[in-house]
C-alpha cells in the first residue's frame, strides 16, 4: 500500500500504542482530563509516550490542550474536539461489529460497557 494513501496514514496513526486508549479515557470523563489524571488512568504508559501521543492527537485535531494558569503548579487539560467525539462513534461501531460477529470478550458482552464506556 502506498504511504500517501489516506487509509494507510490513518491506520498508521491510530494503530500507535495508547492512541485509542487516551481517546477512550477522555471520553469516559465527558471529554476532559488533566495530564496527571490521564497518567494515573493509563497505568503502564510512560510520561514521554503520553506527552508524545497527546501532541500527536492535538496535531491531528482530535483533542485540544488548555493550559490552566490560575494557580501553581500550572495544569494542562485535554479535551476531545468534535473530530475526537466523532471518532469515538467509529470506535462504538467497531465494537458493535465485533459483538455482532461473535468476537467475544468476557468484559464487553454489551454495547454499553462499564470498562470502556462504549
Amino acid at each position: 500500500m502506498d504511504e500517501t494513501c489516506t487509509i494507510y496514514q490513518t491506520v498508521d496513526f491510530i494503530s500507535k500504542k495508547w492512541m485509542l486508549l487516551i481517546l477512550l479515557e477522555l471520553y469516559k470523563t465527558k471529554g476532559t482530563k488533566r495530564y496527571s489524571e490521564l497518567k494515573h488512568s493509563l497505568l503502564d504508559i510512560t510520561p514521554k509516550i503520553l506527552s508524545s501521543r497527546l501532541r500527536d492527537l492535538e496535531h491531528q485535531g482530535l483533542i485540544t490542550k488548555h493550559i490552566v494558569t490560575d494557580g501553581f503548579p500550572i495544569k494542562c487539560e485535554y479535551t476531545l474536539t468534535d473530530s475526537g467525539k466523532d471518532f469515538i462513534r467509529i470506535i462504538k461501531d467497531i465494537k458493535k461489529w465485533s459483538l455482532l460477529w461473535k468476537q467475544k470478550n468476557k468484559e464487553c458482552l454489551h454495547q454499553d460497557c462499564r470498562h470502556c464506556s462504549l
